[in-house]
C-alpha cells in the first residue's frame, strides 16, 4: 500500500485556523466533532493521525468534501506529485463551502503555482475577503 495523501500538519493548521476564526475553544470544537480535547489538540499540532470516523466528522465541520481531504489535493499534497504526464484532477467543491475555501482549492490545483505560493495567495485572499466582507456587512446593516 502507498503512503496516505493526507498531510497531517496542514490539516492541523487548517483546523486550528477555522477554530480561531470562529472564536471557538478547543473543547467546543472537540465536543462538536465528538472527540476528546486532547485528540483535537494533537490533530491541530500535527502529531495525531485521526481515524476515518474522526476525519469524516472533521470534514463535515470544516465544510469540505472528505474525498478532497483524503486525496491530499485539498491541503496541497497533490500539487507536489511528479509524473511523466501531468494528471489533471478536477477541483470539486460543494455550494456550502465558504468562498475562501473554494478559492484556496483552485489556487492549490493551479499547476503554475508552487504549493507554498498557492498557500500564501490563499492566506492573502482569506485576509482580504474577511476585511471586505465585514465592510460590506457594516455598510448594508
Amino acid at each position: 500500500m502507498g503512503e496516505s495523501a493526507l498531510n497531517i500538519v496542514e490539516l492541523g493548521e487548517y483546523v486550528k485556523r477555522k477554530r480561531q476564526d470562529e472564536k471557538l475553544s478547543l473543547r467546543e470544537v472537540a465536543t462538536r466533532i465528538q472527540v476528546s480535547a486532547s485528540t483535537l489538540s494533537r490533530i491541530e499540532n500535527g502529531i495525531g493521525i485521526p481515524d476515518s470516523a474522526t476525519l469524516a466528522r472533521l470534514a463535515a465541520w470544516l465544510g469540505i468534501p472528505l474525498e478532497r481531504l483524503m486525496r491530499g489535493s485539498f491541503l496541497g499534497e497533490g500539487a507536489e506529485r511528479i509524473s511523466a504526464e501531468p494528471v489533471m484532477e478536477p477541483v470539486i467543491y460543494y455550494p456550502t463551502e465558504s468562498t475562501p475555501n473554494i478559492v484556496e482549492a483552485h489556487l492549490r490545483a493551479d499547476r503554475n503555482l508552487k504549493p507554498d505560493m498557492a498557500k500564501a495567495l490563499a492566506e492573502l485572499f482569506r485576509v482580504a475577503y474577511a476585511q471586505f466582507s465585514n465592510k460590506q456587512t457594516d455598510q448594508n446593516g
